[in-house]
């Protein structure tokens, strides 16, 4: 069963940032620069968290996955904008590892 997921980093070397950011993007949709939503597997979490333990400085940077449920569930209903849309099309996301 596939999870919803939101992503969230606060990186504090602007190298390493984009590096969390280009393996993000293999992942999920960017709702901002620095969150994403995700619909992941249990092993793809797992592949998610190994590829970016090492790219961060663990005394410095932050990333936070919150679960939201699952994806064909009410994942995906339990966010809510103000402004732009969120993009609903999300089975367009593939997972590149």
């Amino acid at each position: 069963m596939r999870i919803c997921f939101v992503v969230s980093y606060d990186i504090s070397d602007p190298k390493r940032l984009r590096q969390v950011h280009r393996t993000m993007r293999g992942y999920g949709e960017a709702l901002q620069y620095s969150v994403f939503l995700c619909d992941l597997s249990p092993a793809e979490r797992i592949m998610l968290i190994e590829a970016l333990t090492p790219l961060i400085n663990q005394r410095e940077d932050q990333v936070m996955l919150i679960n939201l449920g699952p994806a064909d569930g009410r994942g995906h209903d339990c966010i809510e904008t103000i402004g732009r849309a969120l993009n609903k099309d999300l089975d367009k996301i593939a997972v590149i590892v």
